[in-house]
């Protein structure tokens, strides 16, 4: 499942409302936090009101970040997690000063998220003697908003490995594209190589691990462009490629819906249908090298493949009988590698400044 964040640290604006419509018509979960240092605490009962209402209405998970202190400042109390509840919130991550004996009790009442990263064999072995409902356990990553601090896949997949095999479900964090979290504003991703990649390709990276199960927004926006990314691979299973013209005549052509062919390629992704379609003619271009993300169209110099549309996976030389028609952008590059046989992709073009 895919989530988002909504801060705290200010009220609720209508246009921050507006953007969590269009994000909960794909994502089913929502994360704040309530003990971020910077964060007016005072204000944090009257804005997770806000929150919670939204989260019910649009029937949406919603985990809160807490600590004890936290809580009281805002006016909670940590033996009446009732109050939280009736409020719309769904789960606590439990910060690391609340013992195992008391999550184990908190864990009957509802879902109860640990930190994945620093959760060691003693505690599990602790919240078995205290009787936890491990039903009711989840192991939620950091995210980290200091460059340099993120962790390494190698270790965060050998850490979810063990999380799996003590039957935990896994969350971890990409970095959002807008509204940056400050201080750092430097993204809030739990992946160190994830930082300055976009939400979605990182996303769909965490996905293919095949050892995370919720993947949520750090940050606390994203961009226009973004979401409809997200809402195009969750309601209609498909994975849009943004492009920029590079001086062909068969732009237009490449543009649209496609569908990666059942026997995929090493080099290219190819469109299954394209050279069946409309194009009746394609004319040689000027010869230009193929590099990753280039879409090209094959001319009639390739005969009977005249019309074929690919995306290459692989940088290819120059060749005479093939149009470099566009080419993906940067920030979309990661995402060619996660178009497998059969999978649907759209070619659209940039409307970004990139």
């Amino acid at each position: 499942m895919f989530g988002f964040s909504v801060f705290m640290n200010q009220d609720v604006t209508p246009s921050d409302l507006a953007q969590m419509e269009e994000l909960a018509v794909s994502f089913d979960g929502m994360f704040t936090s309530m003990h971020i240092p910077e964060d007016d605490s005072t204000r944090y009962r009257e804005r997770l009101g806000v929150i919670g209402a939204f989260a019910k209405r649009h029937q949406l998970s919603l985990m809160v970040d807490i600590s004890g202190n936290a809580l009281t400042e805002a006016g909670f109390s940590i033996d009446r997690l009732e109050e939280l509840i009736d409020l719309g919130v769904t789960g606590l991550r439990m910060d690391y000063a609340i013992d195992n004996q008391q999550i184990a009790q908190f864990s009957k009442q509802m879902r109860i998220a640990l930190n994945a990263s620093t959760l060691t064999e003693k505690d599990v072995q602790e919240l078995q003697t205290y009787g936890a409902d491990f039903t009711q356990l989840e192991a939620w990553h950091n995210y980290y908003p200091r460059p340099e601090t993120g962790l390494a896949e190698e270790w965060l997949q050998a850490k979810n490995r063990w999380l799996k095999e003590q039957g935990f479900y896994v969350q971890a964090f990409v970095p959002g594209d807008d509204r940056l979290r400050g201080p750092m504003y430097a993204g809030l991703p739990t992946l160190e190589d994830h930082r300055g990649m976009t939400p979605f390709a990182a996303a769909l990276a965490l996905q293919e691990t095949g050892t995370v199960d919720a993947i949520y927004i750090g940050d606390g926006g994203l961009t226009r462009q973004s979401i409809q990314q997200f809402n195009d691979y969750m309601q209609q299973n498909l994975i849009t490629l943004r492009v920029k013209a590079v001086g062909s005549a068969y732009l237009d052509t490449v543009i649209g819906l496609h569908q990666n062919r059942q026997d995929e390629a090493r080099d290219v992704l190819r469109s299954a249908d394209a050279r069946f379609g409309d194009v009746s003619f394609v004319k040689p271009e000027a010869r230009m090298p193929r590099p990753i993300g280039a879409v090209t169209i094959d001319n009639q110099a390739y005969e009977r493949y005249m019309g074929e549309i690919q995306v290459c996976k692989n940088a290819l030389p120059a060749d005479p009988r093939v149009n470099v028609a566009a080419q993906v952008i940067a920030a979309d590059l990661p995402l060619i590698q996660h178009i497998h046989a059969g999978m649907r992709f759209k070619i659209e073009r940039d409307d970004s400044n990139e």
